[in-house]
């Protein structure tokens, strides 16, 4: 019986479990939003939202605790003087899970785990010029 023993396996050994969830949050505190199982997702949440709580604190031993979790100084960064300052106000829930169907390949459910302040950007109007430089030169 598995009384007590919370959290998923999600297929891995634990090293490669904890490597995963330091990569999913990083890329998360990096880009705002990442997209990947819904299962993925309800395990990295938590660990994200501490990470959040943390940058919050921000002291040398809260840095020092960030750093060795996400195993990257420049995330580290980014987390403490970008991330945390945006949600100083907000006692917690910094992240939310937004069902988007069933993977092409396997149907597995997947879901996007974004920071609730995200801002999705524009596309670049560079694509755009470039299509109007092309046609152009095929015009002369």
């Amino acid at each position: 019986m598995r009384h007590h023993k919370t959290g998923r396996k999600l297929g891995r050994d634990s090293a490669h479990r904890k490597a995963l969830y330091a990569n999913l949050a990083s890329s998360l505190i990096e880009h705002g939003r990442i997209r990947t199982t819904e299962a993925k997702a309800k395990e990295v949440r938590p660990i994200v939202e501490q990470m959040i709580t943390l940058g919050k604190r921000g002291d040398v031993h809260a840095h020092r605790q960030a750093v060795a979790f996400l195993r990257s100084k420049s995330i580290a960064h980014i987390l403490f003087s970008e991330v945390a300052p945006r949600f100083a106000d907000r006692p917690g829930g910094y992240t939310r899970i937004v069902k988007i169907g069933p993977r092409q390949g396997d149907a597995a459910p997947m879901a996007y785990l974004e920071l609730v302040d995200y801002q999705p950007q524009a596309k670049a109007p560079v694509a755009v010029a470039t299509t109007e430089r092309v046609a152009q030169a095929t015009a002369s």
